[in-house]
């Protein structure tokens, strides 16, 4: 009797983890051992061999073993099953180095290949007020705030909102809401919670009502005039684009955290020092109108 072919989405969550880490291995590292799930998974070599048998049943042409490793390699063939292999996913995993369902460990570099950023200051909420905010948003429920707005009083003023998503600008993180106090929807950084609730009431908004968060916006920038020809090339190069313009597609709440993120010239006659700033916008009068705080 024929064995049946197993289907992806009927594997179990804890064995996808593992094959998304063998591919990742595989593909990025160059060579994935037994040894290596074994000892990123806290299993057994016997365990991670199963995962390896497993895998190469499901996707046949991928690897190779190769006797000078012990272990696989990539086929020229090889081609993704269960990962996201595209750099913008790939390189967040590499920094974070754990997977899902394992935990961080600082001095082993679970894919080998060592990473470092900035340590910038922590502008987060106390777990107790995130976890409140995150209920509050899951069961579609209005949450009750103390929050310390820039704008008011220097003591936190009491007020509801209804949350519908997280945001990370790069920058930090703020909750989108709608703001009874003030009838529209507004972005609450989280770090200036000095207390939420989650109440019984249901939300009566959704991120449906929130036009700048449904409708996306096409950004076109261009390298700033000022720098000369070569980097001008080597700019676009960096953001792979064979045109003249650079263009990203952006919800509208979120074009001025893009513009300052990527430290983009807003003055309308280009006067930033260039070197600094190595972007600037082409449609200026289409975009402002949402984000017209990050214009000069």
């Amino acid at each position: 009797m024929a064995k049946r072919k197993v289907a992806i989405d009927e594997i179990k969550w804890g064995t996808r983890q593992r094959l998304q880490y063998i591919e990742l291995m595989a593909f990025y590292a160059g060579v994935i051992t037994r040894s290596d799930i074994a000892k990123a998974f806290a299993i057994s070599d016997a365990a991670a061999t199963k995962d390896l048998k497993f895998y190469s049943e499901i996707a046949p042409d991928n690897l190779i073993y190769k006797h000078s490793v012990f272990g696989f390699v990539p086929g020229n063939s090889f081609r993704e099953v269960f990962a996201d292999l595209s750099p913008a996913v790939a390189l967040s995993i590499f920094e974070a180095n754990f997977i899902i369902s394992s935990t961080p460990n600082i001095d082993n570099h679970m894919f080998g290949i060592p990473t470092s950023g900035l340590s910038l200051p922590s502008r987060l909420p106390k777990k107790s007020v995130l976890a409140q905010i995150t209920r509050s948003i899951c069961g579609k429920k209005k949450l009750k705030v103390s929050y310390h707005s820039l704008t008011e009083k220097e003591q936190p003023t009491k007020r509801i909102i209804e949350p519908h998503s997280l945001v990370n600008t790069g920058f930090r993180w703020h909750v989108r809401a709608y703001s009874e106090e003030t009838f529209d929807f507004r972005d609450f950084v989280l770090s200036r919670f000095a207390n939420a609730k989650c109440l019984d009431d249901e939300a009566e908004s959704n991120e449906l009502y929130d036009d700048d968060w449904v409708e996306i916006i096409s950004l076109e920038l261009a390298p700033h005039p000022k720098l000369n020809k070569e980097k001008q090339k080597s700019l676009l190069i960096d953001y792979s684009t064979n045109k003249d313009l650079i263009n990203i597609k952006v919800r509208r709440s979120l074009i001025g955290y893009l513009l300052q993120q990527l430290s983009v010239d807003t003055t309308i006659d280009h006067s930033l020092n260039p070197n600094k700033y190595q972007l600037i916008v082409l449609n200026r009068e289409e975009i402002e109108p949402f984000a017209s705080w990050a214009f000069d």
